[in-house]
């Protein structure tokens, strides 16, 4: 997520929870949209007009229309401008803690929801109707943080939470199965407990949860046990998910961070570097030094 301290020129609207919401525009004092930094907020842009592509985890997505962009402290990013580099973005933004939707009453956590989901699509392309009411909401937050309303954050919240549900109403109905038995609930668990495990914030504090017994003697299951319910709901291995997930992070930090291998390595919970690179080249075909210089 950007860092509005340090990335953003214009003026933003610091008031009573300064440190849970803030609102600003794009174009403001050339205000831009600048490169994944881990901070815990959560951030929804509305782009007006340009041609970018979003570098959301290992994807890159196009925009060249108007567009609504959910991004997760969770998930690293970065934005690209395409085309002429003197043209100038144009939009909303505004960033946010879960706690700030939670103080209005919002129960789900944003880790939880499908907009936010790590796997989810991140970018909602606008109609000319979506276009307006949205535009709509981002130019009342922005009044209403100037105001002297006595319940402005109240209200800021409403609109925030109408901003998340027309995102919301754009997805496509889909139908998920509860949890039928226990092999279920042990899945979700450990599928739950590996997604708290990323991103990796620091090369000084190694993952703490690397193989499958770790992540068993943490849902006090057996090992044999919680293999056999991980394979029976998802198809795959517990140790499978683990090497997934830790090729991922991996690619993300090379791609978005500025730390050395070595240090990436030790922050994967690798003793050595060349023990990462091995096991790096053997689940991606490529080395990490392949990643980092393409």
């Amino acid at each position: 997520m950007d860092n509005p301290d340090l990335t953003t020129k214009a003026k933003l609207h610091f008031h009573a929870e300064p440190a849970q919401f803030r609102v600003a525009a794009i174009g403001e004092n050339k205000c831009k949209l600048t490169s994944y930094n881990r901070r815990d907020f959560y951030k929804i842009t509305l782009v007006l007009k340009g041609e970018s592509q979003l570098l959301y985890a290992n994807r890159g997505i196009k925009i060249n229309k108007p567009a609504l962009v959910f991004t997760n402290p969770l998930v690293p990013y970065s934005w690209e401008v395409l085309g002429d580099e003197d043209y100038e973005e144009a939009g909303y933004f505004c960033v946010f803690s879960n706690e700030f939707l939670h103080n209005g009453g919002r129960m789900e956590s944003l880790q939880e929801s499908s907009l936010f989901k790590a796997g989810g699509n991140p970018v909602y392309l606008l109609d000319d109707e979506q276009l307006k009411y949205i535009s709509s909401l981002f130019i009342r937050m922005r009044a209403e943080i100037d105001s002297e309303y006595h319940f402005k954050y109240e209200l800021i919240r409403s609109q925030l939470n109408l901003l998340i549900h027309e995102a919301i109403k754009m997805q496509p109905a889909i139908a998920y199965p509860a949890p039928q038995n226990a092999a279920s609930r042990i899945a979700k668990l450990f599928l739950g407990l590996l997604e708290k495990q990323f991103p990796v914030d620091s090369p000084q504090q190694p993952l703490q949860l690397k193989k499958a017994s770790d992540y068993a003697d943490k849902l006090t299951v057996h090992v044999n046990h919680l293999n056999a319910a991980v394979r029976e709901i998802t198809g795959k291995s517990t140790t499978t998910h683990i090497n997934e997930k830790i090729i991922s992070e991996a690619k993300s930090l090379l791609k978005h961070t500025d730390w050395n291998i070595a240090e990436i390595a030790f922050s994967l919970g690798f003793e050595y570097a060349s023990y990462f690179n091995n096991f790096f080249k053997k689940h991606s075909g490529i080395t990490p030094s392949e990643i980092r210089n393409s």
